[in-house]
């Protein structure tokens, strides 16, 4: 374990995720950064499982992120200033987006990553979407621009006509694909040419970009000014401001969201590789230009200020299972400080917990710290009063965090543990799951222990680590559709119980109606018994007796429902009659009207919400025609996708995320709640498939 230097104040923390589509280069740029900074002593490689940022088994043996890397690293920039960096490296597949929530919950700044030979790709799009609704500045890196194919202005393009912002580029590339040598720097209007080693010197701009870098800087420039009128009056006037004047009125905008710089590098070259990091810390807000937002007893919003002299305010982010450590809280301070043997309180719950110690996060080295402050990002062990989400302060506090944006599970399998052992720890060991990805459902009320997730990938994975960390196999099987049964039309039958076996006997009689109730309405019991024939002590007893056989299944196993009976006679012996008599006599009473009746198996249907792209509409609408569903309305959105909304059978949705994605390139979602039950068409299901 290391140690780091003293925390800095929030103004030279930049706490700055790593977002884009899956493959764009994202934990190889962050390698990239922590190499150029002196963090690691070279940088790994993705290929060969050696990263920082993937370092888990599930991320070497599949070569991408499954979870969210957090790095840090100390860097100098040009205004000489040292700023503190925490890196949040995120997936790019969509079953790993909780930890895109979590990265931009504590971030200050996203770099989206685009890559020079892919453009934007739907994991682009949907993590610019999430930003949006965070409300996070941006900048967009154009990554990978040493591979065959690389075309920065393509890419420029293409992010232009893709989403809706003002983006502003500050770099050309000189060459390209392995002929890129170096960065025109748009704004001071010189040459970065790069050495081997990464290391980098200014010279002219060469002859064959100066005039495109000249008219771009024209128009960077104009773009920047005009959100400052001193600034557009001096240029107007014929008066350009200074490079370290434009950078600071830009910073300004970026924080606003007013625009987005451009850059571009190759991780593996070192090509634009510190001019990243320098305009990240220049250009991208601090903690201390963006208070965190909480949540008061009345539901109102308020702000916390990164004030370095504050009350203690922390913010649990992740929650890691460390083989050697235990429990790891990773949390941000949102005001105030930290240090090593504070005592903080869960503001939810009052739990207690004293910080046994502080370290900073690089992929799995803990580097010791003494203390952290004001906007910094940090992780103490052993926090048992810590949930992901939550807020811990110095004392109990009123305020509850703003809670991370939930992902309904959209995949599942049904769990069959491999031992008795496996069966024991089960229950635990999914718990603390689920305690560190909060994207995860676990549903242990019915027959079958079942978890659901984002999808395939994702459920792999978490069985995987369920052996790996906590020793706890299984199998998984299909997860039981849930049908039902209901009786066909009205019957009526007798429920008759009749033994003598020396002593008291068993006697009991009762004469049922039962008849079908619509849709929903469950189970009601009513008693038209007159003149007493059944005693009005043994009636619950028959109520039970009857809601006992419901359950237990009609004649095709599932349970019934939507079911009135009605107790009209019966015969009671003074002597032999008794509740067990009369439970019986119930239960037995309604298997003869189920038999008599017949009954109908009951399906249940999902009320379905799919958001797809425009040119994807038909296809989608098609195929949820073809898995039995009903479109019920289609509406747009202000991003110009459409919203599906249909009624499908559950029995079709067991693999529809995967078909979603494949159908719409990635770029389709979906939710799916609980709607009602309809007849099953054709009778009795067939088997569940198998996976």
């Amino acid at each position: 374990m290391g140690t780091s230097s003293p925390a800095p104040g929030p103004r030279t923390v930049r706490n700055v995720a790593l977002v884009g589509h899956s493959g764009s280069g994202k934990t190889t740029l962050a390698e990239a950064f922590l190499h150029r900074a002196g963090a690691i002593p070279r940088p790994g490689s993705v290929t060969e499982g050696t990263t920082v940022c993937d370092h888990e088994p599930e991320e070497i043996a599949r070569g991408i992120s499954v979870g969210l890397g957090v790095a840090h690293l100390d860097w100098t920039a040009p205004d000489g200033e040292s700023y503190r960096v925490t890196l949040l490296d995120t997936p790019g597949s969509p079953d790993f987006l909780g930890a895109v929530d979590a990265a931009l919950a504590v971030a200050d700044l996203a770099v989206v990553v685009v890559s020079a030979v892919d453009g934007v790709r739907s994991g682009t799009q949907e993590v610019w979407r999430l930003c949006d609704e965070a409300g996070i500045p941006r900048l967009v890196l154009v990554s990978q621009e040493d591979r065959a194919r690389a075309d920065f202005r393509a890419v420029l393009d293409d992010v232009r006509s893709t989403f809706t912002a003002s983006f502003v580029p500050l770099e050309l590339p000189l060459g390209e694909e392995q002929s890129l040598h170096g960065v025109a720097d748009v704004l001071a209007e010189r040459a970065r040419e790069y050495d081997g080693d990464g290391r980098s010197h200014d010279e002219a701009v060469p002859d064959d970009v100066r005039a495109e870098e000249h008219a771009l800087h024209d128009q960077v420039v104009e773009e920047i000014v005009t959100h400052d009128d001193e600034q557009l009056e001096a240029y107007l006037a014929g008066d350009e401001p200074g490079v370290a004047d434009l950078e600071r009125t830009l910073a300004q905008e970026v924080r606003d969201g007013e625009a987005v710089p451009v850059l571009l590098a190759s991780a593996l070259t070192g090509v634009g590789v510190d001019r990243a990091l320098d305009l990240v810390c220049e250009l991208g807000p601090s903690p201390a230009d963006r208070p965190a937002v909480v949540l008061l007893p009345d539901a109102a919003t308020s702000e916390v200020v990164a004030a370095p002299g504050g009350d203690p305010l922390v913010q649990v982010f992740r929650t890691v299972v460390d083989p050697f450590v235990g429990q790891v809280s990773v949390f941000k301070v949102l005001s105030g400080s930290v240090a090593s043997g504070d005592r903080l309180v869960d503001v939810a719950t009052g739990a207690e917990d004293r910080v046994h110690g502080l370290f900073r996060l690089r992929g799995r080295e803990h580097v010791a710290v003494e203390r952290v402050g004001a906007g910094e990002v940090a992780a103490a062990a052993k926090l048992g009063a810590a949930s992901t989400g939550g807020l811990l302060a110095s004392r109990r506090s009123p305020v509850s965090a703003r809670p991370l944006p939930g992902r309904p599970a959209v995949y599942a399998h049904a769990l069959r543990p491999v031992s008795q052992s496996d069966d024991d720890k089960l229950s635990a060991a999914l718990a603390r799951l689920v305690a560190e990805d909060p994207t995860l459902h676990v549903d242990l009320t019915g027959t079958q222990a079942v978890l659901g997730g984002l999808g395939d990938t994702h459920l792999a994975v978490a069985l995987e680590r369920l052996g790996r960390t906590f020793g706890v196999h299984v199998t998984t099987e299909p997860v039981q559709v849930a049908y039902r049964e209901t009786i066909a039309r009205p019957a009526e039958a007798e429920g008759r119980l009749k033994k003598q076996s020396g002593g008291h006997g068993q006697f009991a009689v009762v004469q049922l109606r039962v008849s079908p109730l619509p849709r929903g309405s469950g189970f009601e019991f009513a008693n038209a018994v007159v003149g007493g024939s059944v005693p009005r002590q043994y009636l619950p007893a028959v109520e039970r007796g009857v809601a006992e056989a419901m359950a237990a299944g009609g004649p095709h196993g599932y349970p019934v429902v939507d079911v009135r009976v009605e107790v009209y006679d019966g015969k009671a012996h003074s002597v032999d009659s008794s509740d067990m008599a009369f439970r019986t006599a119930g239960a037995v009473g309604l298997r003869e009207a189920l038999a008599a009746a017949g009954t109908v198996v009951l399906e249940p249907v999902s009320a379905v919400t799919v958001t797809v792209p425009p040119d994807a509409q038909g296809d989608v609408m098609g195929d949820l025609s073809a898995r039995r569903g009903h479109i019920t309305a289609t509406d747009s959105l202000d991003d110009g996708r459409v919203v599906v909304e249909a009624l499908v059978p559950e029995a079709e949705l067991v693999r529809y995320v995967l078909d979603l994605r494949s159908l719409t390139g990635g770029r389709g979602s979906f939710t799916a709640r609980p709607d009602r039950y309809e007849t099953l068409p054709g009778g009795v299901p067939a088997p569940s498939p198998t996976r």
